[in-house]
């Protein structure tokens, strides 16, 4: 890899080509960026300072001897377009249009250097195509290329632009920071990068490019674009990002994810162990996948088949937005989004999907899938570790070929399974007396049991998402303001740890004010002239609102409420 600083002339060598994967998004620059595109030429032009247009992330492909150098350009797509457009629209009108040519078109046949993408091709090749100023009619509205086009014969010439704007003076002084990478460098390693730095890039759009090729249009529409690009609602659903572990990531990147978790555990390939782990790391991805394919003989047309078979089994079943919607009180797939995407287990993608793919009876489908609600639930109140999840869901289970309530059962009860136990009705009792949770795993617990427990036919009004309900302590972690005091110790320690437990944690529709939050119990359940209580916010959640009739809340109370929760968790989260 080489870093530096480079110039117009040697980002665009005329020995070369620069292409632009084929089956990359389209370009989205508009009338903003435009704007301060050129307003940033014009400053060039008159400064003649120099000026630095961004990162350019270059990769050479492999060539034979009879083949031009092409660069892929990884980074860079939306700068060196309207770089092309813009530079092409001021030699136009200045009649320079050599000008142009020599500098972004290739010496040998003077053709472009800039090799666009499938969506942007037809039109960009007409731009820098123009040997003069030409009116385009009926650009759609997606055509980014053309508008840009327009917008620059427009505005150059207005408010004197024209006359401010000298090629050479802006060919001479735009400066980019340029990476270089050799044939068998990592760009996955560079694009993750990226995507921290906040730049939109998926690995997808890396596995997009390489399994198509540019002569390839039929096969990409049918298993590529018919699936992840087919509409807005279906670029959408693919793009939402969600947190997984500690960092977030697409919903598309999630589902390449689980589909390879899935591959590496066949054993028809053989995979080893160390292999395995490997491919299981989320920032290497990219490369897990060629590495699979090429040296466990994945043949790559039949897994862009089964990647579709997949990836529509995986839009019709898996819905982030669940978290916004009232949940269904019935086991199955609607629940186990709940506790995949509002209490981020992630982790449980891979195997799910796998169930999904083998399972066509609903019946015996719901039954594993309320054993496995039951299982994160209950290890969530225990406060039981996830750190082996990744290993079980997949080495474990998709290996094992576990597809059934009972396996599932079986397998999780091995004596050998300390680490992955199933958590017992006394460690449930144990958990709501003890556990002190992170925040949205206790909002996200109390919410599935209202789910349970709610009777509809008492309720005007729908039960909200799980992300709509604030988590409140009942008891005030600062009750030592205007509840009743305490002297002893460790009577004041008891009730700040038992404060922190779920009997003494709760829903509610919206946050309380600060003044209320605080308040003694009779304030906090009515509120005040001014602003709401607990109340006024829980009306219909059976998980507090029987609660609120009670005149003190102390530690009794709270051990009371958290004994109710259990019950109710026993036979929510039931093992048989």
């Amino acid at each position: 890899m080489e870093a530096g600083k480079r110039s117009v002339r040697e980002i665009f060598n005329r020995g070369r080509n620069l292409e632009i994967p084929f089956f990359q998004r389209s370009y989205v620059w508009e009338e903003q960026q435009w704007k301060r595109f050129l307003e940033d030429m014009v400053m060039v032009s008159e400064t003649k300072k120099p000026y630095f247009l961004g990162s350019v992330i270059l990769k050479q492909q492999e060539t034979t001897s009879d083949r031009d150098s092409r660069l892929t350009v990884i980074d860079g797509q939306q700068r060196l377009t309207t770089l092309n457009v813009f530079m092409k629209v001021l030699c136009l009108l200045t009649d320079s249009d050599s000008d142009f040519t020599e500098t972004f078109k290739k010496q040998r046949d003077k053709q472009i250097i800039l090799l666009h993408n499938h969506n942007d091709v037809t039109s960009f090749n007409s731009v820098v195509g123009l040997k003069e100023v030409k009116e385009f009619t009926d650009i759609s509205d997606n055509d980014q290329v053309l508008k840009a086009y327009k917008y620059f014969v427009e505005n150059i010439q207005s408010d004197h632009n024209l006359e401010k704007l000298n090629f050479f003076d802006i060919i001479d002084n735009i400066l980019f920071v340029g990476i270089d990478l050799n044939v068998g460098e990592d760009e996955q390693q560079i694009f993750d990068t990226i995507n921290s730095l906040g730049v939109k890039l998926t690995t997808a759009e890396l596995l997009k490019n390489y399994f198509f090729d540019r002569n390839e249009i039929d096969k990409y529409n049918l298993f590529w674009r018919e699936v992840f690009e087919k509409d807005d609602d279906t670029y959408t659903y693919w793009d939402r990002e969600i947190t997984a572990g500690r960092i977030k990531r697409t919903v598309i990147d999630l589902f390449f994810y689980s589909y390879l978790q899935i591959k590496i555990q066949e054993k028809k390939y053989k995979v080893n162990t160390h292999d395995k782990i490997e491919f299981s790391k989320v920032e290497n991805l990219f490369e897990s996948y060629k590495r699979f394919i090429k040296e466990y003989h994945l043949n790559k047309d039949g897994a862009i088949e089964e990647i579709k078979q997949y990836a529509l089994i995986f839009k019709d079943n898996f819905e982030p937005e669940i978290i916004n919607s009232e949940l269904s009180d019935s086991y199955g797939i609607e629940r186990i989004n709940a506790i995949i995407f509002g209490l981020e287990q992630s982790t449980l993608i891979p195997y799910v999907l796998y169930v999904l793919k083998n399972v066509d009876d609903e019946i015996l489908k719901n039954e594993l899938f309320q054993f496995l609600e039951s299982y994160i639930m209950r290890r969530m109140v225990v406060k039981a570790t996830t750190k082996n999840y990744n290993q079980l869901f997949t080495d474990r289970l998709i290996n094992n070929e576990i597809l059934s309530k009972d396996d599932l059962k079986r397998i999780l009860t091995e004596n050998d399974n300390k680490i992955n136990y199933i958590p017992s009705d006394e460690d449930l009792v144990k958990g709501f007396n003890e556990s002190i949770l992170i925040n949205y795993q206790a909002a996200g617990i109390i919410y599935m049991i209202e789910s349970k427990i709610r009777d509809k036919s008492k309720h005007s009004t729908k039960l909200l998402g799980m992300n709509k309900y604030s988590l409140e302590h009942l008891m005030p972690k600062k009750w030592d303001n205007k509840w009743d005091k305490i002297k002893n110790k460790d009577d004041r320690d008891f009730r700040n740890f038992k404060l922190k437990t779920i009997g003494n944690l709760a829903i509610i529709t919206q946050s309380l004010n600060a003044s209320i939050r605080d308040a003694q119990w009779s304030v906090k359940r009515k509120g005040n002239s001014k602003n709401k209580g607990l109340t006024h916010y829980s009306g219909g959640i059976e998980t507090l609102a029987p609660y609120l009739e009670h005149e003190v809340w102390n530690e009794e109370r709270i051990q009371e409420r958290g004994d109710h929760l259990c019950e109710h968790s026993k036979k929510i989260w039931f093992l048989q």
